[in-house]
């Protein structure tokens, strides 16, 4: 176990991080009947100007200092909903206008109960660095209210040699906007947009259809190479309706627009799933645990369908994975083989992380993996939301070390560096 190359900086729940969120109320039937939007609004449209100025200031003593452009995000929400009504802003007047976007938004403590199983990627923007330094973008799980996961990101340094810098967090954190959301076709992919102004640390992902109302959960985001330097970046996460799951991609080139599509097909029923950051022999790769107990290896030959069954890949072997192993994030490319992290869970739920080793060539091809845990729960990272568990879903190679950020108990997050070697040495 690599026990010894902890880093001491660990990532908390803050309640304090808040952000507007669109008040959607197509979730409770809107698109249908629009009615109780319209009524709303036709409630603040018999205020007096005297009354509407009153409502208006008092809301933005209680919120304006706390969230980012606050009147232009109420104007902009005020838009969304007059097309949706097919309401003509004409004669409507500008505070007005924000006073009825506020009554279609709401605060959101996204990080209140817990931030936990990060993944981490090269930052599409490496300019400015020493050869020995990389810059790196980690997503993470934030879970606020009602226990829904939302996508939040943080950038920073990693250096050759095992050194971690994050970047601050700015002051007000800004939710990504879907504005076609209300009348968006309920299976239809959404894509949804960081605003101008902010910072990418600052950003957070909400859930935004009726799939994933309950959380977006476990982003394991990867660098996708189409070749010819051509990258995209890829995720995998789990959607959550509160009584149902699907896998979901994430897609972006910039970081700025972000499209959020379903995975068609047997395999999208299933939760965990990783991509590999390239295509194997003509296709794209996935391992999943298609069964909930094992590993296997899933083929296509398009990134939004996934009918393969799978070719079992792993099952538990060892007593600290006994009760199911999965994957914890995309394979890394090494001179090696593909380097798989997974995760297993043993006696009392504990859950650890282990390593496989697959073939370049044919990744059914389990070269080795790790008798004992990479790492595991100790001390202080035994106590969380739910003890005992350890959990990432992505590693990152710098120069001949690994960065291994992870989740602890599903309340925070903590760091560990390794060398490629370590993790060779304790594969059988």
């Amino acid at each position: 176990m690599i026990q010894s190359e902890l880093h001491p900086l660990r990532l908390k729940a803050d309640p304090a991080r808040v952000v507007v969120r669109p008040f959607h109320l197509a979730w409770q039937g809107n698109k249908s009947d629009p009615g109780r939007a319209r009524r709303l609004v036709d409630q603040v449209l018999t205020l007096s100007d005297q009354e509407v100025g009153r409502a208006l200031q008092q809301i933005m003593q209680n919120f304006e200092t706390r969230h980012w452009q606050t009147r232009k995000v109420f104007l902009r929400r005020f838009a969304e909903i007059s097309k949706l009504l097919k309401l003509s802003s004409t004669g409507i007047g500008d505070k007005r206008q924000q006073l009825i976007g506020a009554y279609f938004c709401q605060e959101y403590s996204y990080a209140a109960a817990a931030l936990m199983n990060p993944s981490v990627v090269p930052h599409p923007d490496q300019s400015g660095l020493d050869q020995h330094t990389t810059r790196i973008l980690m997503s993470l799980r934030a879970v606020g209210e009602g226990h829904i996961s939302s996508i939040a990101f943080r950038e920073g340094l990693v250096s050759a040699r095992g050194g971690l810098e994050l970047a601050p967090e700015p002051p007000i954190a800004v939710a990504a906007d879907a504005p076609e959301l209300d009348t968006l076709c309920t299976d239809c992919a959404v894509t949804v947009y960081r605003n101008e102004d902010a910072n990418l640390s600052g950003t957070v992902i909400f859930p935004v259809t009726a799939a994933q109302q309950n959380g977006l959960e476990d982003l394991r985001l990867t660098r996708f190479d189409h070749g010819a330097g051509d990258y995209e970046w890829i995720g995998t996460y789990t959607a959550f309706s509160g009584h149902s799951i699907r896998s979901e991609l994430l897609r972006t080139r910039d970081f700025r627009h972000f499209e959020l599509e379903p995975i068609h097909g047997r395999a999208g029923r299933n939760k965990g799933m990783a991509l590999f950051p390239e295509k194997i022999g003509g296709s794209y790769a996935m391992v999943g645990r298609q069964d909930g107990v094992n590993l296997y290896l899933i083929r296509s030959d398009r990134l939004q369908t996934w009918d393969d069954d799978g070719v079992l890949l792993m099952e538990p072997q060892y007593p600290w994975e006994f009760l199911q192993i999965g994957n914890c994030g995309s394979p890394i490319k090494t001179s090696e083989g593909w380097l798989l992290f997974t995760h297993g869970v043993g006696a009392m739920r504990k859950y650890a992380l282990g390593c496989a080793l697959l073939d370049l060539d044919d990744p059914t091809k389990v070269l080795g993996r790790t008798a004992r845990p990479v790492l595991t729960a100790v001390d202080a990272d035994r106590s969380g939301y739910v003890p005992n568990v350890v959990y990432t879903c992505g590693a990152l190679p710098v120069a001949d070390r690994l960065l291994i950020p992870y989740g602890i108990s599903d309340s925070s997050v903590g760091f560990a560096t390794c060398t490629l070697d370590d993790i060779l040495a304790l594969m059988e």
